[in-house]
């Protein structure tokens, strides 16, 4: 008699995801600036019609317990009150006719605005 053992493994995503076309702009971005020594931060803020909206922004401070993860040279941060809302968020950028810039899609998100600039 032969047993078939089947077992299902779940990967666990910690961080942010930066997809290659929101790290070339990042980069891109930092080379403009003529600054080698910026990282990427994204943040959640209180604010917005939803009750908090994203940011990202270049810092060059390193805080106490950030999630810091490298893609490809680029360096993001993340602080700690804002690394549960963004576990497995995914930040592309986007330049098409309608829209440019970067976008952020959330599984943590509940519900977001008719903007789109804010969540809950």
């Amino acid at each position: 008699m032969t047993v078939e053992s089947t077992q299902e493994t779940t990967e666990q995503v910690t961080g942010v995801v930066l997809t290659d076309a929101a790290a070339t702009k990042a980069r891109d971005l930092l080379e403009q600036e003529g600054r080698d020594d910026l990282a990427l931060r994204v943040a959640v803020q209180p604010g917005g019609c939803s009750g908090l909206i994203y940011q990202l922004f270049f810092d060059e401070r390193e805080m106490d317990g950030d999630q810091v993860q490298k893609f490809d040279g680029l360096s993001v941060r993340v602080d700690r009150m804002s690394a549960p809302y963004l576990t497995g968020a995914t930040i592309d950028f986007v330049d098409s006719i309608e829209k440019q810039g970067f976008t952020i899609d959330n599984p943590n998100a509940t519900g977001s605005c008719a903007c789109g600039d804010s969540f809950n």
